[in-house]
């Protein structure tokens, strides 16, 4: 293994410090992005609507067989 310079050292832990610093910045936006619970909300309500439906169609169908076992 080749011996590095001190100057050498110092210009990678540089280096490699600004390339963490791009990294976390990234990772910030990235978790603010995805814990943003009213973005999640707007770019999926096509999906929220199509459960809504679901669960209401769904209960709706649990209350019809109730009834009908109660007669």
């Amino acid at each position: 293994m080749a011996q590095r310079s001190p100057a050498e050292i110092r210009d990678s832990i540089e280096n490699n410090r600004q390339e963490l610093a791009v990294s976390l910045e990234k990772l910030r936006g990235e978790v603010t992005r995805i814990t943003d619970w009213r973005g999640q909300i707007q770019r999926h309500q096509r999906e929220l609507a199509i459960g809504a439906a679901a669960v209401g169609t769904l209960m709706l169908l649990r209350g019809r067989r109730r009834r009908k076992r109660r007669r």
